[in-house]
């Protein structure tokens, strides 16, 4: 019984040993330490910081300017959209009524002092106003014109040509307004000029509520304020919306190019200068990495906004926010937590 536990023994820490020759425990071969030494081999960089992915544009967060209900919203999540194209589009009624009253007492306003004779050395002056109204009416008209197009254009209801057309009146619209206020500036500087009498008084009064009819009506379309992708969409159909800056109703982003904001701490700064190499990490790629140069870093030194969540500690410290721009096409999406690191100087 002795002479077979032994035998049973023997053959075990035979096989036990082999197994440490073939795992290169008593020196191995050159193959597998260098597999070894290349496996542990790390990556050289100077200073690390925790990062967030963004848009190559930074992420515009649209908000409403008024408190209203949301009566359409003609985009979704992910859409390509233009500049100027409209997002969300609150209730109008009450501002189109207001304005349509306010064109009226203007209408009344410009008939009653056209009935009077003009001030004597104001002839100037009122051409140039009347100019300057004219054509801010135009630009409301054609920047309606544009919402229209730019929405039909998203259904397949509008040519690439109707868009163009419309962009074409509003970019010609808009012109029109600064060369005729320009033209009322110079009039209005001419010395001695005689005060207004009490009609021309009435329609500059009714001109100005127009404009500020207009101005309301135009707060109930949310625009894109640049091209990009929709990011984020907080609106629905029916909702009552206020402003907020905290809670945007829409998030905008070209995410054709993608950039890592990280924030470095102030004990690490000194060893980072625009344009050195980085690369970044992230726990949802774990074997990769992905290589980019700073481009830009902050002027002054800030309160952190990445990193552990919860309130601030007395003890936490400054940091530097840092961009880093990424190279080439990425799987990484905005908002991704990353850990940003940079490379020594060359």
């Amino acid at each position: 019984m002795i002479r077979t536990i032994a035998i049973v023994l023997a053959l075990a820490l035979a096989a036990f040993a082999g197994y440490l020759l073939s795992v290169g425990f008593f020196g191995g071969s050159d193959s597998a330490n260098k597999t070894a030494a290349k496996e542990v081999e790390a990556v050289e960089w100077v200073a690390a910081a925790p990062g967030r992915v963004e848009p190559g544009s930074g992420e515009i967060r649209v908000g409403s300017a008024l408190l209203g209900k949301v009566a359409e919203v003609p985009v979704s999540i992910n859409n390509e959209v233009e500049d100027g194209q409209l997002l969300i589009r609150l209730d109008d009624e009450e501002a189109r009524a207001n304005l349509a009253a306010a064109e009226a007492e203007e209408g009344l306003a410009l008939r009653e002092r056209d009935k009077q004779t003009s001030t004597s050395g104001r002839r100037r002056v009122s051409n140039a106003e009347d100019a300057v109204y004219s054509a801010e009416r135009e630009v409301t008209g054609a920047q309606f014109e544009l919402d229209a197009a730019l929405s039909g254009k998203s259904k397949g209801e509008a040519t690439d040509q109707q868009l163009t057309d419309a962009r074409s009146r509003l970019s010609r619209a808009k012109r029109r307004v600064r060369r005729e206020r320009l033209e009322y500036a110079q009039a209005q500087a001419k010395s001695n000029l005689p005060a207004l009498n009490r009609f021309e008084s009435a329609l500059t009064k009714a001109r100005a509520n127009v404009a500020l009819a207009a101005s309301q009506l135009d707060k109930t379309r949310i625009r894109a304020p640049q091209a990009g992708n929709v990011l984020q969409l907080n609106a629905k159909k029916g909702e009552i919306v206020a402003p907020s800056p905290e809670n945007p109703l829409a998030v905008i982003g070209d995410i054709s190019t993608l950039h890592v904001k990280a924030e470095v701490d102030d004990g690490e700064v000194s060893k980072i200068k625009v344009g050195q190499k980085a690369f970044v990490r992230s726990i949802n790629y774990p074997d990769r990495d992905f290589d980019g140069h700073v481009t830009a870093l902050a002027p002054t030194m800030a309160t952190p906004r990445i990193g552990a969540r919860g309130p601030r500690r007395p003890t936490d410290i400054e940091v530097l926010e840092m961009t880093i721009e990424l190279d080439g096409d990425v799987p990484l999406l905005p908002g991704m937590r990353v850990d940003a690191f940079v490379r020594p100087s060359n």
